[in-house]
């Protein structure tokens, strides 16, 4: 099981004020399936490009098929935007 923090208004929006949620998966896009199940329309949200996700700490922008190890902590932020 991934544990997943949802930061800024994710938790509020769709998970009823939860910031911190355990689901299974294998890679991110199955994270976000997983939560998908939970929460119908944040799928959307976390893979239109203007998220990106922590795993264990490391920052991926495009991380939709990175692995998630098991008891992986996973955060899903806004990405960060260089000019």
């Amino acid at each position: 099981m991934a544990r997943v923090l949802l930061s800024g208004d994710l938790g509020r929006r769709f998970a009823d004020g939860e910031a911190e949620i355990e689901v299974k998966g294998d890679s991110v896009r199955h994270v976000i399936a997983a939560l998908e199940d939970l929460y119908p329309g944040i799928a959307e949200v976390l893979s239109d490009g203007r998220m990106a996700v922590a795993i264990d700490g490391t920052i991926h922008q495009d991380g939709l098929y990175e692995p998630v190890p098991a008891d992986a902590e996973v955060i899903f932020m806004p990405a960060i935007g260089g000019g």
